[in-house]
């Protein structure tokens, strides 16, 4: 190894290791952000306040979705090129670390389509609850969603018998199901996040409760809500009581 730090910048690449783990802080911020316009928006169509700002606040949803994408896909970028540069193979270079991140970067961006952004998990789930309240508030429906929720429930019929309502944490039915993004496991949503952020505080990560998975640091932005499986749940739960009824 070069013992001249300007031979190779490895003070460089340790401030930069510092930096991308404050930058990783920046999701949190996305998350609330996400939350705050679902909460507006959901307040809005509920006092039936005529804003007129449905769209608008769907746009902004899309804008924290897409910010969010990019932050990741940068954070990937550095991550890799950090690992890349300490490699054994590159001690005896000097390389040109942004030139490095923006080659990445620019790999990464190239498969970003709109139509990504439009079928993301989140924005999916704000538009339904939106459609959900409005239903039950009695207000008129976009028709073009009436596809989408008919796939919906489509899905919930096809996975319903081979699906698992029970919480790999609390063991019991499971009434606010979110899938973890990267091993596709589910988990009550107030349990698993209590589980992260005690880990998270204590400067440990978290692993998927879920036995036999090998994810071992789960996030809270890893976490989306399982639209279909919360459905599913419901309906499961209607028949249920429904049935009771009848036997008695």
């Amino acid at each position: 190894m070069p013992e001249n730090s300007e031979d190779f910048p490895w003070i460089f690449v340790n401030n930069v290791d510092n930096a991308l783990s404050n930058l990783k802080n920046c999701e949190a911020y996305i998350v609330a952000g996400m939350q705050s316009v679902t909460n507006t928006a959901l307040d809005l169509v509920a006092t039936q306040t005529d804003t007129g700002d449905d769209y608008n606040m769907e746009n902004l949803m899309s804008e924290y979705v897409e910010m969010d994408r990019n932050l990741n896909q940068y954070i990937t970028a550095v991550e890799t090129t950090l690992n890349q540069v300490k490699d054994k193979n590159y001690l005896n270079l000097t390389p040109n670390l942004k030139a490095l991140v923006e080659e990445k970067l620019v790999a990464l961006k190239s498969s970003n389509t709109e139509e990504d952004l439009k079928k993301d998990d989140r924005l999916v789930q704000f538009r339904k609850q939106l459609r959900d309240v409005k239903k039950q508030c009695g207000l008129p429906v976009d028709p073009t969603d009436d596809d989408s929720e008919e796939q919906i429930d489509e899905d919930m019929f096809v996975t319903q018998s081979q699906t698992n309502f029970t919480c790999p944490i609390t063991q019991l039915e499971m009434k606010k199901p979110v899938k973890n993004k990267v091993c596709g496991h589910t988990y009550e949503e107030e349990a698993i996040r209590r589980i992260i952020e005690s880990k998270h505080k204590r400067k440990k990560k978290a692993c998927c409760p879920k036995v036999g998975c090998s994810h071992t640091d789960v996030k809270l932005t890893d976490l989306v809500q399982d639209v279909v499986l919360r459905r599913a749940i419901e309906n499961h739960r209607r028949t249920a009581d429904s049935r009771n009824k009848q036997s008695h």
